[in-house]
């Protein structure tokens, strides 16, 4: 049974759900991680890191700023005659702040314009998304032996064998004492270091398969999901240039001559802020979400739904909902100023989702794209393209069946 939700009162009901809830659309990725409340004091890391936000992994000073356009590459993208396509070029960007900031992997994926990790993602979240919504394909017997199966396998596999060559080469650097010792004087260790030396009450550390399922999660949602994001916020700024204006008018007050930000930076640019809000309200990187119920519950109207139904909760017809937003398809950043956010029902706006199974990384999503955004807007003007309009293509992942299209010009 399939329920779908589009009320901000409902949706609170996901926070009595509980931690045991399951999220049909992730079974085998999203698991309880050991990495957890349930880690050892003694543990060679003793850090608290939840999939209700990887605080500590998130809060460390060099996370934010390891998130920028490769210069000479977007510089060379301002010489074209013809408008670029944005999501291609975001999405390197960001599997490459991924891979640096959490991983402490040095890629060049900015420049690999072919690169396998990206369009297996691709792949993935495009028949992921085709056997939700082809009944038969439900059926693991019937998916694994049509084409698409095929496909979703061979997709699979260069995934994971991009993460592989990540931990491998991660572990082998572990193996030397000089990077050991630099490893245990961090107060801020990476994502990989946690999971490769977390240790549980015995003493064991992870499986190589739960540390490839951990990181294959962050990785993939990481860079996914805030391409996305990052994406759809070019083209609101490209579409209204005076919140644009604006927004570079306040980055460059905060950062002046610098071209990077510090920690303290994110929290100067509140109009900056308010405008990555709007946008994340109007195209939510994930457009819908879906729950199984681990028990009964009954809404706010009376209605009951027992234990194993599938809830299914569309955040973009919510974040649309005109008994919530006043002329709810107009691009205005001041509805998340403090004075008109203060009575908003505190679940009409859930970019990420809400309860504990929330977005695991949403603060580090929400700093890179004020990084990205800011960095982006400081250098270049960002430009509509009146004749390629997006078709939006709500897939796992909230994309475009044509693309973004955008110019981009060096700003005065």
């Amino acid at each position: 049974m399939l329920t779908r939700l589009k009320n901000a009162k409902d949706i609170s009901i996901f926070e009595s759900v509980g931690q045991k809830s399951r999220n049909p659309t992730h079974k085998g990725l999203l698991r309880e991680s050991r990495v957890g409340p349930e880690m050892s004091p003694n543990s060679e890391f003793p850090i608290t890191v939840t999939y209700r936000g990887h605080s500590e992994v998130e809060e460390s000073p060099i996370r934010q700023p390891r998130i920028s356009p490769d210069q000479d590459k977007w510089d060379s993208l301002c010489n074209k005659k013809e408008s670029i396509e944005l999501f291609e070029h975001v999405s390197l960007m960001t599997l490459d702040s991924i891979m640096k900031s959490a991983f402490s992997y040095e890629s060049n994926c900015q420049t690999d314009n072919d690169n396998t990790y990206i369009r297996a993602v691709y792949e993935l979240s495009l028949l992921t998304n085709m056997r939700i919504r082809t009944f038969p394909y439900h059926n693991n017997l019937i998916f694994h032996l049509s084409p698409h199966g095929f496909r979703f396998r061979r997709a699979c596999r260069i995934a994971h064998l991009h993460t592989a060559r990540v931990i491998d080469e991660r572990k082998k650097l572990l193996q030397t004492e000089e990077v050991m010792e630099k490893l245990k004087q961090k107060r801020h260790p990476d994502f990989l270091d946690i999971l490769l030396c977390a240790k549980d009450e015995k003493g064991q550390g992870l499986s190589d398969e739960d540390i490839r399922a951990e990181v294959d999660t962050f990785m993939f949602e990481g860079h996914d999901t805030t391409a996305s994001g990052i994406s759809w916020i070019f083209y609101c700024m490209a579409q209204h240039p005076e919140h644009q204006q604006k927004c570079r008018e306040e980055i460059r007050e905060v950062l002046g001559k610098r071209d990077s930000l510090e920690w303290e930076d994110l929290s100067k640019i509140p109009y900056t802020t308010m405008c990555i809000k709007e946008s994340l309200r109007l195209y939510p990187p994930v457009p819908s979400v879906a729950r199984e119920l681990a028990k009964p519950i009954t809404f706010h109207d009376g209605r009951c739904l027992p234990a194993g139904c599938i809830v299914s909760l569309n955040i973009y017809c919510m974040h649309r909902n005109p008994k919530v937003w006043k002329d709810p398809e107009v691009f205005d950043p001041h509805r998340f100023s403090a004075e008109n956010s203060a009575d908003r029902h505190s679940h009409a706006y859930v970019p990420f989702s809400a309860g504990p199974r929330n977005c695991i990384g949403q603060n580090f999503a929400m700093n890179e794209l004020k990084v990205a955004v800011a960095l982006a807007l400081k250098r270049f003007v960002v430009l509509p393209d009146p004749s390629k309009p997006p078709l939006k293509l709500p897939q796992l992942i909230l994309r475009s069946k044509n693309g973004i299209h955008v110019y981009l010009k060096k700003a005065s």
